[in-house]
């Protein structure tokens, strides 16, 4: 044995260090048997171009104004321990090999692979992980939610060697929930250092990554541009073969979307989304589309929906009173929006997300548009007097208006519905719009009396303690627009993060849902069980045309909870034809309806 190795062994044993050794008993999984997802057909090379409302604050991924819709390109460029299949909901490897459960329902350990490489080339090992969990708990990163989670949720991150360790959670959970849970994405030991000045430090610096797309150019303001690793280490993995197609991803700010629409038809940008029923059905007879140039595509998925629709800020002294924001409710004809503007194209949601099986209250209903209910409340909270506009007044003048914020150009026509609906019962709606970016801001920073705004649904199951929980109530940069702090939420909510027995979780699940609608603080809009896209020819898609769980057909990262993006790749040569002008094909408009369920 090397004398130096004698040396420090002894000391070690001298001061009492051993390294943690693993059980005995463990029962190592993988899994390489699911049906692969992607298409041997793929090809490699091209640019994809894509547009973005408007530039990022920051390229943190933590800390403040890091929040926004930038943030996924990177966030899902960095793989986990683990994918999930999009259509098994299985584990599939990704930066472990394998894992294994252990005896105590709070910990899991892993393989990791000892091919899995940075961006700058640095091997990827144990000491990331315990490096992620020592950076997440840091105040010099400025992120509440994260230092909260990965103190009480994640507890301990063990390494056995430089490529075994475990995780472990802050209570029991089934195995299920353990998934959810503890796969931990690993931070660049070597490239951080964590002083006082972090945020500013670290706001435009180009983190090294395990995915298989760097930035390789900024134009501040104007565009970002990723480039795919040739060498990249997970090229074989089996999940991952044929996926991240493109050597290139062009991401240009335009901030009207109109001008968007037209750079699209142009071919300037490859893909774009036609959820909004007034480009499906009104924007798609143009040459581009009658000479088969451009594809549409209504592609059903089967996703857990995260609640869209108005977020009552309880801490503006109106909105205090419940029996304001349950007339606010009644006085919102959101179906009047829905069968209009929307063409009902769209569904009703009820409750605060849903599609979570039993962790979702199909019961509850949300308040019909009722105008003498409506009226109603507002008089029993004092506001019963008429005033000009028949906008309802109470003694002491206060005029009776809901100022709310959104982000999207698009949506004031919806927005402008309810407001003339909402004058009926007395109640004035006042539409500010702000900027993508900076909306979110001010809805971070709890500067909005109503925010209208949507979630994603990602997890296996619904989360509530960013969102409801008291500690973070009245706080910048948390999730808990409502301001709501409730004895009743905090206590199901601490239940529900403690709960192992999953049966017992969905009931508490569900308990918070009707508090929630008890307290009148979330007006659910609406849910989209789909997703509509249209897309020059030449970008090709798997014969599925997606998964089960494919938010988009054109995400060209990893996705996340489930292992969806990068399917597609563009076809080169086809380009170069449609490029060169007189091609016409057939028009392709596909309607995929496998993973079709009833509405609710």
């Amino acid at each position: 044995m090397n004398k130096l190795l004698v040396m420090l062994t002894t000391l070690g044993l001298a001061l009492g260090l051993q390294a943690a050794e693993l059980p005995d008993n463990l029962a190592w999984e993988t899994n390489h048997e699911d049906p692969i997802f992607a298409s041997p057909e793929a090809k490699r090379g091209g640019r994809f171009n894509m547009t973005m409302m408007s530039f990022p604050l920051t390229f943190r991924t933590v800390g403040p104004d890091s929040n926004t819709s930038f943030r996924s390109f990177v966030l899902e460029n960095q793989l986990g321990l683990y994918g999930l299949h999009p259509d098994t909901e299985n584990p599939i490897p990704a930066l472990a090999t394998h894992w294994a459960f252990g005896d105590d329902n709070r910990t899991m350990y892993f393989k990791l692979n000892p091919a899995a490489r940075w961006s700058d080339g640095e091997p990827v090992t144990a000491d990331d992980y315990l490096f992620a969990l020592e950076f997440m708990r840091s105040k010099v990163i400025r992120a509440p939610w994260y230092n909260n989670y990965f103190t009480e949720e994640i507890t301990d991150v063990t390494k056995y060697d430089d490529y075994t360790i475990s995780v472990t959670a802050g209570s029991p959970k089934s195995r299920r929930e353990l998934l959810n849970t503890v796969g931990l994405v690993p931070q660049p030991e070597h490239f951080y250092e964590m002083s006082e000045d972090w945020v500013r430090r670290y706001n435009w610096e180009v983190v090294p990554v395990t995915g298989a797309y760097v930035i390789s150019d900024v134009k501040r303001g104007r565009s970002i541009t990723f480039t795919r690793l040739d060498d990249w280490w997970g090229n074989d993995l089996t999940y991952y073969k044929h996926r991240f197609n493109v050597d290139e991803i062009r991401l240009t700010v335009v901030r009207d979307l109109n001008i968007a629409y037209r750079h699209f038809l142009r071919g300037d940008v490859d893909t774009f989304g036609l959820i909004l029923p007034e480009w499906w059905h009104d924007k798609t007879d143009t040459p581009e589309y009658r000479n088969g140039l451009i594809n549409r595509i209504w592609f059903y998925n089967e996703m857990r929906q995260g609640a869209q629709g108005l977020h009552l800020n309880t801490a503006h002294p109106r909105l205090a009173d419940v029996r304001v924001r349950q007339g606010i409710a009644h006085a919102i004809n959101m179906q009047r929006m829905l069968d209009t503007i929307l063409r009902g194209d769209y569904e009703r949601m009820h409750g605060f997300g849903t599609g979570y099986g039993d962790f979702t209250d199909y019961d509850i209903r949300a308040r019909e548009y009722d105008i003498q209910q409506a009226r109603a409340l507002f008089a029993e909270a004092g506001y019963d007097r008429q005033g000009p506009g028949g906008i309802l007044l109470n003694a002491e003048g206060d005029r009776l208006s809901l100022a709310v914020t959104y982000t999207t150009q698009e949506h004031t026509a919806r927005l402008a519905i309810l407001r003339e609906e909402a004058r009926k019962a007395g109640l004035d709606l006042q539409l500010n719009l702000v900027d993508g970016a900076t909306g979110f801001k001010v809805m971070l920073e709890k500067k909005h009396e109503a925010a209208w705004l949507g979630w994603s649904g990602g997890g296996l199951y619904p989360q509530y303690w960013e969102f409801f929980h008291s500690l973070n109530a009245n706080k910048p940069q948390t999730n808990n627009l409502f301001n709501i702090s409730d004895q009743e939420l905090d206590t199901l909510i601490e239940q529900y993060r403690r709960t192992m027995d999953l049966d017992a979780k969905a009931a508490i699940s569900r308990q918070i849902q009707r508090r929630v609608h008890e307290l009148a603080i979330f007006i659910p809009g609406y849910q989209v069980p789909y997703t509509r896209e249209a897309y020059w020819r030449y970008v090709k898609l798997p014969e599925s045309k997606g998964t089960q769980r494919s938010p988009s057909l054109f995400w060209p990262m990893e996705g996340y909870p489930h292992s969806t993006g990068g399917l597609f790749w563009i076809d080169q040569q086809q380009k170069a034809e449609i490029k060169a002008g007189g091609k016409r094909y057939e028009p392709v408009l596909e309607v995929v309806e496998t993973w079709r369920r009833p509405a609710s």
